[in-house]
C-alpha cells in the first residue's frame, strides 16, 4: 500500500511517517461470494465450500503474532458469508492483531453494523465507479445502492472506520473523478485506488486494463487530488495499492512542489520499499495456501498439512528468501533502474503472467512514460 496522504503530510510538517514494524496478512477466510466481479483474483462464487474450520483458524492466528503479523485483513470471496468471522475477529484482536475487513457491503445492515464497527479497525467497501458502471463490473443489479447503504450506515456511527475501494480498469476509469466527487459529497474519509493485477478473472480478462499513458494520466490525477485535500485541509485520505511505481510519479511531483523536502521525501520512500510480497505483506487463501500476495502464482506452503512458522520462518523457501532481498535482483530494465528501491520492481505477479518469470520487469511499469514528463 501507498499512502500518498500521509507522506504528504508527515514529510510537510516533520512527523514520522506511519511505518509498519511486522507483517500484514491478507486472509481469504471463504472463497463464497453473492458477487460475479469481473476482476475477482480469487474467483469466488456462492457454490463454493469453507475448507477451514474456526479451530484450525484460531491456531493459526496464534502462530501469525509469533511471526510479528500485526495486521489481518478479512478477506474472500465475501468474508461476513462466515457465521463465525466475528468470533475470528474477535480472537485476532485478543491477540493484539489489528483487523481490518474488505467487503462489498451487501451484507451490512442495521441488525450488525455496530459489531462490524467493533470487531473490526477499518472496514473497505468496493464501489467501482458510477451505478451503472458498478453494476456491471460487480454483476448484479442495485449492487451499487447496496453497497453506498453500507458506507452510509457504517459512517453514520463512526466516521474514521469506513472507506471506498476502487479498481482501476479499461471499465471503470472513466468513473475515477466520479468516484472521488462521491466521496466529497458523502464524507467518505478514505479512498483507496487499487490497480488491476493479472491472477483470477482479473487473468482471463487481461485486456481489462489501461494503457501505461492512461495509467499515468490517472495517478496524476490521484496524486493532485492528495494535494488538494492536504492544502484545503480536507480529511479525505488516498492510498494506491498494486503498483509501487507511484511512488516514482509521487516523488516527482512532490520534487516540484516542496524541492527543499526532496530528499527527505526521497530517503522515506526508501525506507517504506515499495512492493513488499514475501517480505512484510503475507496471504492465506481460502484453500489454506500460504503466497507471498494474494495474486502470486506460486504457494510457498499450506496451513492444513505444515505449521505456519515453519513456512513463514523457519523454512522458507527459495522463492521467499529471494523475494526478501531488498532491493530485489530482478532482470530486464528494473536491473539497472536507479528507481528499484523505491518501488523494488512492482508485481511478481504481474511478471509471471506475462514473461513467466518471477524475476522479469513488471509489464505494467510505466516510469518510461514519467521521464518526458
Amino acid at each position: 500500500m501507498f499512502r500518498l496522504s500521509n507522506l504528504i503530510s508527515s514529510v510537510i510538517e516533520n512527523r514520522p511517517s506511519r511505518h509498519l514494524n511486522g507483517s500484514i496478512a491478507i486472509w481469504n477466510f471463504t472463497n463464497r461470494c453473492n458477487l460475479n466481479c469481473l476482476h475477482c483474483y480469487s474467483k469466488a462464487s456462492l457454490d463454493a465450500v469453507d475448507k477451514l474450520s474456526t479451530s484450525k483458524i484460531f491456531e493459526t492466528i496464534k502462530k501469525l503474532k509469533e511471526a510479528n503479523v500485526k495486521f489481518i485483513i478479512f478477506s474472500g470471496g465475501e468474508p461476513l458469508v462466515r457465521k463465525d468471522i466475528f468470533d475470528i475477529a474477535a480472537f485476532a484482536k485478543e491477540n493484539g492483531i489489528i483487523t481490518y475487513l474488505s467487503t462489498n457491503g451487501l451484507y451490512v445492515k442495521k441488525s450488525n453494523a455496530q459489531k462490524i464497527l467493533e470487531h473490526f479497525n477499518y472496514i473497505g467497501i468496493s464501489i467501482d465507479g458510477v451505478e451503472e458502471t458498478h453494476d456491471y463490473f460487480r454483476g448484479l443489479k442495485g449492487s451499487f445502492r447496496e453497497s453506498l447503504k453500507a458506507i452510509e450506515l457504517l459512517n453514520s456511527y463512526q466516521k474514521t472506520k469506513v472507506g471506498l475501494r476502487f479498481t482501476i480498469t479499461k471499465d471503470t476509469l472513466k468513473d475515477l473523478e466520479a468516484i472521488f466527487e462521491l466521496a466529497q459529497t458523502h464524507n467518505i474519509p478514505k479512498i483507496y485506488i487499487s490497480h488491476l493485477v493479472y491472477s483470477g478473472r482479473g487473468l482471463d480478462n487481461l485486456k481489462m486494463d489501461i494503457t501505461k499513458e492512461q495509467r499515468v494520466k490517472a495517478v496524476e490525477f490521484i496524486i493532485n487530488k492528495a494535494f488538494e485535500y492536504y492544502e484545503t485541509k480536507r480529511d479525505i485520505e488516498i492510498v494506491t495499492g498494486n503498483m509501487e511505481m507511484d511512488a516514482i510519479l509521487f516523488l516527482k511531483i512532490f520534487s516540484k512542489k516542496y524541492p527543499h523536502l526532496k530528499e527527505e521525501m526521497k530517503k522515506r520512500l526508501i525506507k517504506w520499499g515499495g512492493n513488499s510480497a514475501g517480505r512484510n505483506l503475507l496471504n492465506i487463501n481460502s484453500e489454506g495456501d500460504v503466497k507471498p500476495d494474494p495474486f502470486f502464482p506460486i504457494k510457498v506452503g499450506n496451513i492444513l498439512k505444515e505449521d505456519f512458522l515453519d513456512i513463514w520462518i523457519n523454512k522458507p523457501s527459495e522463492v521467499l528468501k529471494r523475494l526478501r532481498v531488498h532491493p530485489r535482483e530482478l532482470e530486464g530494465d528494473c536491473k539497472e533502474c536507479r528507481y528499484l528501491e523505491i518501488c523494488n520492481g512492482g508485481s511478481r505477479s504481474r511478471a509471471f503472467a506475462i514473461y513467466n518469470n518471477l524475476w522479469a520487469q513488471d509489464p505494467s511499469c510505466y516510469i518510461d512514460y514519467i521521464k518526458e514528463r
